[in-house]
């Protein structure tokens, strides 16, 4: 076994064990919050639980049982993929995401797609322009995309897009444009932090001795850019590129309820309403694994970006 393996095992290891320390710590919260809201949910007959379902319950979430025998029997459903039942529908929450994931996951990904984009272009236009001719504007961009927050971005794409110019229709959601607006809405502020550390990784770049020495050699300003400026400034732009696909995950919740596509926000939204614990722990458990992964993929991209690295993993 390389060493390279090895380290990618490792890697995966030590992701595997902070998902589950996770799922523990959202556990032992949910255990010492005041209160028990499933007993409680369980007996309330507003919501018309029979005794049999009940006590089949009871039963299965051996909430009759220690904590810590609770703990030990949900970690060994964890391993096997069984994520429990929602007390509000008494389905699999495993089904209930799968349900709302493919949805959260399209604008996310597109939302990402247009982030990086946008951040690239803001960047690249900051390079080439002179601060008199725009570029200076460009580089305040970040800055002023960062402090307009998702929701208020919606509500005015929403009054504009919608309304005013009748361009898509809120209540269609199989269009084209039922998926591009949201995604834009989370784009703008996501692209600011991508397009702040690609101009500030830019400049750093460009004030090193090597780009001196290429444009003595007679570099032009696209070829120095392509061939060495972007190469070294790859490494922290995936650095910052990966923190934000946790938030767009966390951003689409919040926009979704905004244009009201059906997702893990909406299934998030009723479960909060309902106390439906399951489910909730199952949401951040997943959250916490999609970042996971994500930060897996470019730490292991890392050694292909910069070669200087690859010494150091095959070290570790």
């Amino acid at each position: 076994m390389s060493h390279y393996t090895k380290y990618v095992l490792s890697r995966i290891g030590q992701a595997v064990v902070t998902v589950v320390l996770v799922y523990v710590v959202v556990f032992v919260i949910v255990t010492l919050l005041p209160g028990d809201p499933v007993s409680g949910r369980l007996n309330n007959p507003e919501y018309g639980y029979s005794e049999d379902e009940i006590r089949e319950m009871l039963v299965y979430f051996k909430l009759d049982r220690p904590a810590w025998e609770q703990l030990w029997v949900a970690l060994e459903r964890l391993a096997h993929g069984d994520l429990g039942l929602s007390y509000a529908s008494n389905l699999p929450v495993s089904t209930l995401l799968w349900s709302g994931i493919p949805s959260t996951l399209q604008l996310a990904g597109t939302a990402f797609v247009f982030a990086v984009v946008l951040a690239f272009a803001i960047a690249v236009g900051a390079y080439f322009l002179p601060n008199r001719f725009g570029g200076g504007l460009l580089r305040a961009f970040p800055s002023l995309f960062l402090s307009v927050p998702n929701f208020f971005i919606g509500l005015v794409v929403i009054n504009v897009f919608s309304f005013q110019l009748g361009l898509f229709v809120l209540s269609d959601f199989r269009s084209a444009d039922a998926l591009i607006y949201p995604a834009v809405t989370l784009a703008v502020p996501a692209s600011a932090p991508i397009a702040q550390v690609l101009i500030t990784a830019l400049d750093s770049a460009r004030a090193e001795q090597y780009a001196t020495v290429a444009i003595s050699k007679g570099l032009g300003r696209f070829e120095l850019l392509t061939e060495h400026l972007l190469p070294n400034a790859a490494l922290p732009t995936s650095t910052i590129a990966a923190i934000i696909v946790g938030d767009l995950l966390g951003g689409s919740i919040i926009t979704e309820a905004i244009f009201g596509r059906t997702g893990v926000g909406t299934i998030v939204e009723k479960a909060v309403g309902e106390q439906d614990v399951p489910v909730l722990q199952a949401v951040v458990v997943l959250a916490a694994a999609l970042f996971l992964a994500i930060n897996l993929v470019v730490d292991l991209v890392y050694p292909v970006l910069d070669p200087r690295l690859r010494p150091a993993v095959v070290a570790k």
